[in-house]
């Protein structure tokens, strides 16, 4: 019976790639034109010439793939005088499902003996000669220099040495032949192992037993894959094999090398492209080595555990496939360094990009990184580990050396000798790397080819160079051991402090209540982990890495995996990871706080691997004799033979009635293994197969490279842009219109910080501008284009730049109302949108309203023009005219914006500036229109993108810019609140009453404006003047401005109507009311006011800014210290109590937002409708004084006379029964007002109450205070009986109403106190 199906093979094929003799030498077009160099350095075509055996039913062999993957930049010849060392590298092979492979190739060089390929070699090398020598003359006949250095056009045009010119008589020929192992689990170490032990059979024969075919057969066919928590020895050539398995609920299988990692790239860079991986960046490794460039991918495909990668893998990109590193989606990439310089890479985008250069040991990561958090404590770890691993290492050798008495019998040779674990001879290595003149040798042999790394030079052991004779076959070595050991130490620490950060993470799942079918239907549009819950638990240390985290793919797989788990088996990863945060909290008890404590599993996990290293679970039976095969032909050394196929191929017979045990493990071990890597149960797997195919995204497909095929991955690599630009936007608006969008049914609310969400947005408008670019300068894909088309609008004008007066309203030509004027705004109507035209008599009834407005508004037309008179805000009374400064709108343009960005000095780099300008126009409300203007010009775009990329889809290009529009809903202050020290232009325009001929006064008048990043101080406003401009460090968000004068001269009276200031960077307008005197012995005497700041909409025109401007001056939209008007004096108590009851519930709703999404504090006290306003109202009503005076006796007044009558009673002057509570809350009371009149002379009688109220609410005693007002006779002789200090059940609903705030901790704005220390 033949074994139709059994996955639980160690190894599922054999694999010979190299030269196909038959098809003759073909270059490989692919890698791109290398004709230019040598014949020796060009890539030829690979080919796979034979694979056993034929086909497996559970893993059809594709041979496009392991082609590609086993030599990845094709063949390469080399003569005798080249280094020939063999190399390793293994390989992954990802299916459309996502389920993978795991291959291992040994690549080494086998002398050509077929006289026609060293034929055309020769002729090539001729060729090649030949065009050097005609470059050479050329260049010599058209150099005018008359005194050229000697041999400088030699150098440059002749081969780069002689050890890459072939000569066919002279020189043998000798070509990379490579042979590989596919398995099902990457079986790294062992596969090494067997391949080395494989090849050096075949360079030495005699030392050879038994046949070829015969270790290969015994390693298809009769060595298991190891059942999980097991460990397998296997015989190799020379010696015996030893691999082991980890348990289901140990950490999964990872046979690479974390202590190479180590070596490779120092701790904080690792940690640095660790938290790049986590969020989801692009990743590229650049390496000389393929094997190097597998290492760091997977390492860190498996620290990130439970996570796992979901985006493109390619840990080694074959030089056929350069072209997806354009591909505008997050991957991890390995690229093969070749000839090239760094310099040389041209790569479409960099600036969510992390490289990775091993060769240098250098890692370049995107700007505005967060920092992962417990980082200093996970940089400890791992320097102590390390530290504690490399002296483990010397130790073991020292003690080898000592013990070994081959060591002593037979000195090793000098070369052989040196080695890195050796401190001292290490340090021989570090000075010869420091030295310059090694340097320059180093690079000019690594660019001929003499070797590509200095251990060649050294001719350090390889790692998998035979034992020494202290081995014991019996076991694994002591170098294999402590590696697992050290793999395991930390492994165990970053998974120790991945339970740290989310040891709560269960309880913010939101568990679905319906069942599996429906959720899975609708899963993209639910949410289903509570991130703002979650983040607003985190230290404010960790917001910036969590809340970017939380929104990758690998965290919502996971949160994914977590609600599947109530319906089905529970993922493997998730199960190992639950049963670990179980363990933590029996450890540290349930509440688990954000302090970090150091791994406590180290012992127990490195006891089980210990466990499998001493006790061998299966020995596979030894390799024999095949009977089959007839007699082999005798193996010539360093010649890889032609293997039986037939004996290759037959699959061995089974004995049926043999223990049924095996089996059992074999197929529960095949079914982990599935889970393992395609993460879904058998019913789930066809339907998200055909999702993974019609999406394509996972994975370049290696088997199709024709260039309908190329075509088709770049259009869903644009469907995919489009659909993330369509998902991210309308984030962008639930999360900022917050409860009112889940009302309208769009969505829930995230909580995701904003700055996040506007982060990635630009990742998404690097990776648009990156796709299909032809070529850039610098690593923003965004700025460059900007910059030309900046480059190419000051080319047009002139290079003059245009004067932003000309861009403001002034005589505005348009034709005359006629039917030619109609007819022109017609075709204008039909040439900006079709679907808008209308016939004649539409438009001219549009027009006749459209002049009555013009008519109403005090504009006219006439002789075909219109001109706007210049407002003067003439009232009635007033005896003049004065003239009123007057808003002209900034431009518009792109190149404004840019300019106004490049002068920023804070920012260095071209990704950085092309942020900024995002977040500008962003705020701004333009970045649709800014792009739809930057990718209108088409002669542009074509001259920077190539036809398939994003920007050249004219559809999709009008979606992404539809989608952008929709930013434009809502208000953003992304670039105000990133830049805080940016440099920024306020202008100031101050509009006075017309009223009694005070629209100008006579003192020094000033203005101290301030916002939520600072206030600017006083500063002087020059005499006569209405208009001036003041440049200060970003103030943010304005919040209030202070206006005052030191009421000197013969008319320093000084009545204000309101101010404008613009911030002339962001564009945004705020309006200060006031309507109020500045001046002593009129109005409450103040001579400066407290104003808040309302801010204007966004208006592209003069008419707009005016409208906003009357429209914002309704009755109680004045300063807080407006005067008291008849229409609130008539309000009824109920309806004060409404209002005083929706200001405390502002401010309870206030405390109750996330700290960076709350508004200002300082609108909610004393803007409109604020809290100082309505305690004026409570005051007012039933104020007896108001209606004998006539609004000459303010509250103050009244306050004062309170106090008054309490310091009597404190001093003894009035006899009245006190109580101890009562007398410390006279004397506070008296103690505030005491203080704010001594520190607050300039400021009136209405700004003395505003400070009283806002004290009293930051204090939380206002509400003690009142009671006590209240029983007093100055109450009881100034207020009517029906008021609230008249009335006991309104005065405790004061004190009620009030005591809602205690539990805030109320910050009063510096400027609100005006430096008050009260």
């Amino acid at each position: 019976m033949t074994n139709q199906g059994n996955p639980s093979r160690f190894a599922d094929y054999f694999v010979v790639c190299g030269l196909d003799v038959g098809s003759g030498l073909e270059p490989d077009t692919l890698s791109g034109d290398n004709l230019q160099c040598p014949p020796l350095d060009r890539p030829f075509k690979s080919k796979v010439l034979s694979h056993f055996p034929q086909s497996v039913p559970w893993n059809p062999f594709d041979k496009d793939a392991v082609g590609m993957l086993s030599l990845p930049k094709g063949l390469t010849f080399r003569t005798q005088r080249d280094s020939r060392r063999p190399k390793f590298h293994s390989f992954i092979i990802t299916k459309e499902d996502g389920s993978r492979n795991f291959g291992s190739a040994f690549t080494f060089y086998e002398e050509v003996n077929d006289t026609k390929i060293s034929a055309a070699m020769g002729t090539l090398q001729h060729m090649y000669q030949a065009e050097v020598a005609s470059c050479s003359m050329d260049s010599g006949r058209s150099s005018r220099d008359p005194s050229p250095r000697p041999g400088h056009d030699r150098r440059q045009t002749s081969p780069r040495d002689s050890a890459h010119v072939y000569d066919p008589e002279k020189d043998k020929l000798f070509v990379t032949k490579t042979i590989c192992l596919i398995m099902q689990m990457p079986f790294v170490r062992a596969s090494r192992q067997f391949l080395r032990q494989l090849h050096e059979a075949v360079s030495k024969p005699s030392d050879t037993h038994l046949s070829l075919e015969s270790y290969i057969y015994n390693v298809l066919y009769e060595v298991p894959l190891p059942p999980p928590g097991r460990s397998l020895k296997f015989y190799g050539v020379e010696m015996p094999i030893f691999c082991q398995r980890p348990s289901v609920s140990e950490l999964p299988l990872f046979d690479f090398s974390l202590w190479d990692l180590f070596r490779s790239l120092e701790v904080r860079d690792i940690i640095q492209l660790f938290t790049s991986v986590l969020l989801e960046h692009q990743i590229l490794i650049y390496a000389s080595d393929y094997q190097r460039l597998m290492l760091v991918a997977e390492c860190m495909n498996t620290l990130v555990f439970p996570f796992a990668w979901q985006h493109v893998y390619v840990p080694i990109l074959p030089a056929s496939l350069t072209h997806f590193l354009d591909a505008p989606v997050p991957f991890i990439m390995g690229l093969h360094h070749g000839r090239e310089n760094r310099s040389e890479l041209e790569l479409p985008s960099e600036a969510n990009m992390c490289f990775v250069d091993l060769d240098e040991k250098t890692v370049e990561v995107p700007e505005e990184l967060p920092r992962f958090p417990h980082l200093q404590e996970l940089t400890e770890e791992l320097v102590n580990v390390c530290g504690i691993h490399r002296s483990r290492l010397y130790r073991e050798k020292v003690e080898t050396a000592k013990t070994d008495p081959a060591t002593n019998l037979k000195p090793a040779s000098p070369r052989r000798s040196l080695n890195k674990d050796d401190p001292a001879k290490t340090n021989k290595m570090e000075i010869l790397q420091q030295s310059e003149a090694f340097a320059k040798i180093s690079a000019l042999a690594k660019k001929t080819g003499v070797w590509s790394s200095i251990e060649e030079f050294s001719d350090m052991p390889n790692k998998d160079s035979k034992e020494s004779g202290s081995r014991d076959p019996s076991s694994m070595s002591v170098k294999e051991i402590e590696d697992l050991k050290f793999n395991n130490t930390v492994r165990e620490i970053f998974l120790n402090h991945f339970l740290h950060l989310f040891s709560s993470y269960e309880t913010f799942v939101i568990q679905p209540n319906q069942d599996m079918d429906a959720w899975l239907n609708n899963r993209e549009s639910m949410q289903n982990f509570d991130k703002a819950a979650f983040l607003s638990d985190q230290p404010e240390a960790y917001l910036p890495f969590l809340s970017s985290f939380t929104e990758t793919q690998m965290f919502t797989t996971m949160v994914d995996n977590k609600i599947l788990s109530q319906w089905e088996d529970q993922e493997p990863q998730l199960r190992v990871f639950d049963s670990r945060l179980k363990m933590l909290k029996e450890h540290l008890g349930e509440n688990i706080t954000h302090t970090y404590s150091q791994c406590t599993t180290l012992v127990d996990t490195e006891t089980m691997l210990q466990k499998r290293v001493i006790y061998i679970d299966h020995v596979s039976p030894k390799p024999h004799s095949l009977d089959d095969l007839e007699k082999s032909v005798p193996l010539e050394p360093g010649i890889f033979p032609k293997l039986d196929s037939e004996v290759l191929n037959k699959e061995p017979v089974t004995v049926k009635g043999k223990s049924r045990e095996g089996a059992k493990w074999r197929r529960k071990d095949r079914l982990m293994q599935h889970s393992e890597h395609i993460k879904l149960n058998s019913d789930q797997r066809e339907k998200y197969m055909q999702e993974a195919r019609s999406k394509g995204l996972r994975q370049p497909k290696l088997s199709d490279m024709s260039a309908a095929s190329m075509a088709q991955t770049n259009w869903k690599f644009v469907e995919t842009l489009l659909q993330e630009c369509k998902s991210k936007t309308k984030r962008m608006l639930v999360d900022k219109m917050g409860h009112e969008a889940v009302e309208l049914g769009h969505g829930n609310i995230t909580g995701v910080e904003e700055n996040t969400l506007i982060a990635s947005l630009c990742d998404l408008l690097e990776r648009i501008w990156g796709h299909g670019i032809q070529f850039k300068k610098g690593k923003s894909a965004l700025w460059s284009h900007l910059k030309s088309f900046q480059e190419l609008e000051e080319c047009n004008q002139g290079n003059k730049f245009l004067d932003t007066n000309l861009l403001s309203p002034g005589e505005i030509s348009h034709p005359t109302r006629s039917d030619s004027w109609l007819e022109w705004e017609q075709s204008r109507c039909i040439d900006d949108k079709p679907e808008l035209a209308m016939n004649k008599a539409e438009l001219s009834s549009v027009v006749d309203v459209y002049l009555s407005i013009c008519n109403m508004s005090g504009m006219s037309i006439t002789d075909g023009t219109r001109s706007l008179e210049r407002k003067t805000h003439r009232r009635k009374g007033s005896t003049g005219r004065i003239e009123l400064p007057t808003l002209n709108p900034l431009p518009s343009s792109i190149t404004f914006d840019l300019r106004k960005v490049q002068q920023m000095t804070e920012i260095r780099t071209d990704v950085g500036y092309a942020r900024a300008w995002v977040r500008l126009a962003l705020e701004k409300k333009v970045l649709s229109a800014h792009l739809k203007i930057l990718l209108g010009n088409s002669e542009l775009l074509k001259s920077l993108y190539k036809r398939y990329a994003f920007l050249r889809c004219e559809d999709e290009r009008e979606q992404f810019l539809y989608h952008l529009l929709s930013l434009n809903a809502v208000d953003y202050s992304c670039f105000t609140n990133s830049f805080t020290k940016t440099m920024v232009p306020y202008k100031i325009l101050i509009y006075p009453c017309p009223k009694f001929g005070c629209s100008t006064t006579s003192a020094n008048p000033w203005i101290n404006l301030a916002g939520q990043a600072g206030e600017t101080g006083v500063t002087e406003i020059p005499k006569g003047l209405l208009e001036f401009n003041l440049e200060h460090k970003n103030l943010g968000v304005l919040t209030t401005l202070r206006i005052g004068h030191d009421n000197s001269g013969l008319t320093p009276r000084w009545l204000v109507d309101y101010v404008l200031v613009r911030n002339d960077l962001t564009g945004h307008v705020y309006k200060f009311n006031c309507g109020r005197w500045l001046g002593k012995g009129v109005d409450d005497g103040s001579t400066e006011r407290l104003l808040v700041a309302e801010v204007l909409p966004k208006t592209s025109d003069m008419d707009g800014l005016d409208l906003a401007v009357l429209a914002s001056s309704s009755p109680r939209s004045m300063s807080p210290n407006s005067p008291k008007k008849s229409s609130d004096q008539n309000l009824k108590i109920p309806m004060i109590q409404e209002m005083l009851g929706h200001a405390v519930n502002n401010l309870v709703k206030h405390y109750y937002k996330p700290e960076k999404e709350r508004g200002s504090l300082t609108f909610l006290l004393c803007g409109d409708r604020g809290l100082v306003h309505c305690m004026e109202l409570v005051f007012q009503s039933g104020f007896r004084s108001s209606r004998l005076f006539r609004n000459k006796f303010f509250i103050w007044d009244y306050l004062e006379k309170v106090k008054g009558h309490f310091e009597c009673v404190l001093s003894g002057e009035v006899r009245r029964p006190m109580t101890e509570g009562a007398k410390a809350g006279y004397w506070l009371f008296c103690n505030i007002l005491s203080k704010i009149n001594s520190a607050a002379e300039t400021v009136g009688k209405d700004g003395k109450f505003q400070i009283f109220v806002c004290v009293g609410i930051r204090d939380h005693v206002i509400q003690k205070m009142l009671p006590l007002i209240a029983n007093t006779p100055v109450t009881a002789t100034m207020f009517e009986e029906h008021s609230f200090f008249r009335d006991p059940s309104l005065t405790n609903y004061l004190v009620h109403i009030l005591g809602t705030l205690d539990e805030f901790h109320i910050v009063l704005e510096a400027s609100l106190l005006r430096g008050l220390n009260i």
